[in-house]
């Protein structure tokens, strides 16, 4: 299901990082995120997308 709505503890355990730097990272507009209630949440779509972009910038990087 691509329309899922991740919270922002499931966002850190899905990126196997630490939910302070997921928060970090929304907030700085690093990640696709938006609030709901005053609590973060991520469309598993936009992240998807965003670690595909990731990918693809991480391989063009490498080629230099």
């Amino acid at each position: 299901m691509t329309d899922e709505i991740l919270t922002l503890p499931e966002m850190a355990l899905l990126l196997k990082v630490a939910e302070k730097t997921v928060y970090t990272m929304a907030q700085k507009n690093e990640l696709p995120a938006f609030k709901v209630g005053g609590q973060w949440r991520f469309q598993r779509a936009d992240i998807d997308r965003w670690i595909e972009e990731k990918k693809a910038n991480s391989r063009k990087e490498g080629k230099s």
